[in-house]
């Protein structure tokens, strides 16, 4: 059996030229049609209403958000060795979280939606990390250890939020990033060096430069291709060890438009004391120089030498977050690392600080015997 369609839900469903009168309806579907008839006539309503001087605007449109991350995780770790002969560098663990932890924790804060991996060989531990352990998990429940199931969820990406992809050859950071571009995609991503991790002042170092890229974005408009680049401040004879920016102009006081990188540049030649600490965002153009990209330092595809190509055509900005990085793919940066970290613990703090007094005052004794 069908009923009428009445007039206005005939136009609603794009019946024009039909007789709506003599339209039949499945008995199945009636509802949804009595539902746009009303919907119709009160839209009608509310439209007949509207002043004649009323006018609708577009929203403005801002830069394209950045949802996606990219996390180099296929170094061997040499420095490491052998902690690093059958375990990855980044699951290595500055105080009780693997490094990786602590920069994927550092993105999601800031927003990110999807962690792209880009790994290697012998690194399957990673991904086993940012999973489920029913095992380990159905052990806590029945041992009622609800603080340390909560630890564990809290820090699990949501399903389908990671992706995993291999760069078969160590070629370079350039070349890691690139292995990621399907991944990707063409939109603007965020880059974190694994290798480095933020002992955050407030917002993380991520959330604080996503928020810098949505202020330059409302600035110079949507169309705008920014790229920006977190710096820290280093004593002028440390730059030789580092990439470091040339600045151009200024936007507020951490924020400044790019004019040059070197990378290690000579003693006293650094254009500034300003150096590149691992955490990036980046334009999706970025692939397609990088897939032509030919090796430089190390005969390695270097990151630095594609993004001075894409500042040809791109705005770059240096970024002065707040925060302290420590770099552990060294060892006194990883034992660096572990120091700051327990001591901004308040549960380690206060008896962890009396132990390096006690282990201090014993190496100034010994100093003072020799």
């Amino acid at each position: 059996m069908g009923t009428a369609l009445a007039p206005a839900a005939a136009r609603a469903v794009g019946l024009t030229g039909v007789r709506p009168e003599t339209v039949a309806i499945p008995a199945e579907i009636r509802p949804l049609m009595s539902y746009m008839h009303s919907a119709a006539h009160v839209s009608a309503s509310v439209i007949v209403h509207l002043p004649h001087s009323a006018s609708f605007q577009e929203p403005a449109q801002m830069s394209k958000p950045i949802r996606k991350a990219i996390f180099p995780v296929a170094g061997l770790g040499t420095r490491f060795l052998p902690a690093t002969k059958a375990m990855p560098k980044e699951m290595l663990t500055v105080v009780d979280r693997p490094i990786i932890q602590h920069v994927a924790d550092e993105a999601r804060a800031g927003g990110i939606e999807h962690f792209i991996f880009v790994t290697g060989r012998n690194k399957g531990v990673i991904e086993d990390h940012f999973d489920h352990q029913f095992e380990l998990e159905e052990m806590l429940r029945r041992r009622n250890k609800l603080a340390e199931l909560k630890e564990l969820e809290q820090h699990l990406p949501l399903p389908g939020a990671t992706s995993f992809t291999r760069q078969q050859d160590p070629l370079g950071l350039g070349h890691a990033v690139w292995c990621a571009r399907d991944i990707a995609g063409k939109e603007p991503f965020a880059l974190l060096l694994p290798d480095v991790i933020v002992l955050q002042n407030g917002e993380g170092c991520l959330g604080q430069m996503i928020g810098a890229y949505n202020r330059l974005g409302a600035k110079y408009g949507p169309d705008a291709k920014i790229n920006v680049i977190a710096v820290e401040e280093v004593a002028p004879h440390e730059t030789s060890s580092y990439g470091v920016v040339g600045l151009e102009s200024q936007e507020d006081d951490r924020l400044w438009r790019i004019g040059s990188m070197v990378e290690k540049p000579a003693a006293g030649t650094a254009p500034s004391n300003l150096i590149i600490m691992g955490r990036y965002i980046l334009q999706p153009e970025i692939f397609d120089i990088l897939k032509t990209q030919t090796t430089g330092a190390g005969n390695e595809i270097q990151l630095t030498d594609a993004m001075k190509t894409l500042m040809r055509d791109q705005m770059f900005f240096a970024y002065k977050y707040k925060g302290k990085s420590y770099d552990c793919g060294s060892k006194l940066g990883f034992l660096r690392a572990n120091v700051a970290f327990a001591l901004a613990r308040p549960d380690l703090a206060p008896k962890f600080g009396e132990e390096l007094k006690r282990l201090a005052a014993e190496l100034e004794a010994k100093q003072v015997a020799e």
